[in-house]
């Protein structure tokens, strides 16, 4: 079998399982020499690269795995350098984007033959060169009595810019957003350190989605100036083509001498920072304090109080009922998020949904909920239509685990829910991260899927012509203001006319009197729920709860 040559090797995608089997490729010249004949055994890593190659490579993956996020590398093969970006695919693969580092991203000419438009130039930021520059600078400030800070900025879209466009899109959309920071910021950590009015600082990259910024000052406002005129410039919309491109940056800082002494101090420090300011969905630039660690205490806690209420199945579904606007008629219970929190009350999903997420209990908790369907069926089917369906929105976390349709199936051939009488929503966002082979496992089994939150995310129309879909549910903000805004009512003409072309059911959600049902029948939506059907909303059946079996957390 052939080795890759930087000639061959623009530019590679690479399926590789956990113990580094090729599963799948697509890329390069050499496609047809990496391809297995049908007779073959197994394709490895060791067969198509060195073994030091092949070992970095697998060491990416199995990191990517474990953290559930991307991870990036480079690696040396023949004098030429790689690059590699690894994306988990579910518990036991990664896709691996591996390229020639130093090539253009924009190298094909247009279809017109005109001359090839100028290459885009990427920074290359080495992450050893930077934390040793890091080091330095800690070391000279201990010595000359300098002050400095570290400041840390999380990128976020780049992820789901990669996952649902391409990864090649990503880089370039990074790229574009570093190369126009503001006129003198050193774009490698060799380069020599620029003045910003206040205070020198240099960049650097720790992960795809994660900046570094040190900053030789101890003020505050002046290390305030300087992060956010650097995240002003990032928040700014990247053009790509015709496209678009928009990144939310969120920056913590922390503070040589008042935060920490070490390097490992002060990126641990200013990571809790930027995470707050993740959490806290904050443009304001957070620096680290005290509180910052009573919070991740607190943090500890809900997360303990969140697995046990999943164990005790305090935390389950309300339903709502969705209607025929034209006649009234019932044609579904629409299941949301509740917690019967024992002190608190009842909570909305976003007192909790998102510790759940950041504790890793989100799929737990989804999976807690679709087993408890069959009970919340059969306490509800007395009342129910013969065709009226129970609809359940499942979790992120749990709808892109390769589990998730053998989930479904166990639950459908275990209790009474018939597969004609579940519906499972799936927001926008998610719907466009997921594989169609899913959509058709389930639309196999015989369940009917709608897409959630029409108008919020960023579908693509040939996904939705593609996909098995019911319905398309439109964006609650969107039909409440309906009759107020001029751009709500274009968002939901589009969302309603666009269920209709793909011959698929519109549905609105917070239809809350009648002019409102009035507009949407105008508009063609069928279907829809909301406080004008509050009397014959379905309160929870708390008996449902005492039937139901404990689960181990």
């Amino acid at each position: 079998m052939a080795e890759i040559s930087s000639d061959s090797l623009p530019d590679l995608a690479v399926l590789i399982r956990r113990d580094g089997v090729i599963l799948a490729h697509v890329g390069g010249s050499t496609v047809s020499e990496l391809v297995p004949p049908p007779e073959a055994a197994e394709v490895r890593l060791e067969t198509v690269w060195p073994e030091a190659a092949a070992v970095c490579i697998k060491q990416a993956v199995r990191r990517c795995i474990a953290l559930r996020q991307s991870v990036e590398t480079r690696f040396e093969c023949s004098d030429i350098c790689y690059e590699l970006r690894a994306f988990a695919q579910g518990p036991d693969r990664a896709l691996c984007v591996i390229r020639v580092a130093g090539v253009g991203l924009s190298e094909s000419p247009s279809a017109d033959n005109s001359p090839p438009s100028e290459e885009i130039v990427r920074p290359h930021f080495d992450r050893r060169g930077f934390l040793a520059r890091f080091h330095d600078t800690l070391s000279q400030s201990a010595i000359r009595e300098r002050p400095a800070a570290l400041a840390l900025v999380y990128l976020d879209g780049l992820t789901e810019i990669a996952r649902v466009v391409d990864a090649k899109i990503s880089d370039q959309v990074l790229s574009g957003a570093i190369l126009r920071l503001p006129e003198g910021t050193p774009l490698a950590p060799d380069a020599a350190q620029a003045r910003d009015a206040e205070a020198n600082w240099y960049l650097g990259q720790l992960s795809a989605e994660l900046l570094a910024i040190v900053v030789e000052s101890s003020d505050r406002d002046s290390i305030e100036r300087c992060i956010a005129r650097v995240c002003a410039s990032l928040r700014e919309p990247v053009q790509i083509g015709d496209a678009a491109f928009h990144l939310t940056p969120y920056a913590g800082v922390s503070i040589l001498g008042q935060d920490g002494s070490s390097p490992r101090s002060l990126l641990d420090k200013a990571r809790s920072a930027a995470a707050e300011a993740r959490r806290a969905n904050s443009d304001r630039i957070h620096f680290f304090t005290d509180t910052l660690k009573l919070r991740s205490l607190a943090r500890l806690d809900a997360a303990r109080e969140i697995r046990e209420a999943i164990a005790g199945r305090e935390i389950r579904l309300r339903y709502v009922g969705r209607h025929d606007l034209a006649s009234g008629r019932l044609v579904a219970e629409v299941g949301y998020l509740r917690w019967n929190h024992p002190l608190r009350g009842e909570l909305a999903p976003a007192e909790f949904l998102g510790m759940a997420e950041t504790t890793g209990l989100a799929a737990l908790l989804s999976r807690s909920l679709l087993d408890g369907l069959c009970e919340d069926f059969e306490a509800l089917a007395p009342e129910l239509p013969p065709d009226a369906r129970l609809s359940f929105g499942p979790l992120r976390h749990h709808l892109l685990q390769d589990e998730f349709v053998g989930d479904i199936a166990r639950v459908l051939s275990e209790g009474s829910l018939s597969a004609s009488r579940l519906e499972i929503r799936i927001s926008e966002r998610t719907f466009a991260a997921m594989s169609l082979s899913v959509y058709q496992a389930l639309h196999r089994l015989g369940v009917q899927i709608v897409i959630d939150e029409v108008g919020r995310g960023f579908g693509s129309l040939d996904r939705l012509a593609r996909a098995p879909i019911w319905g398309l549910q439109l964006d609650r903000a969107w039909v409440t203001a309906l009759r107020s805004d001029k751009v709500a009512l274009r968002v939901c003409r589009a969302g309603i006319s666009a269920a209709i072309a793909l011959g698929v059911t519109p549905i609105a959600t917070g239809v809350d009197d009648i002019a409102q049902r009035e507009a949407l029948l105008e508009l063609g939506c069928r279907h829809g729920s909301g406080d004008l059907y509050a009397t014959t909303a379905r309160p929870f059946d708390t008996a449902i709860m005492r039937r139901r079996p404990q689960i181990a957390s």
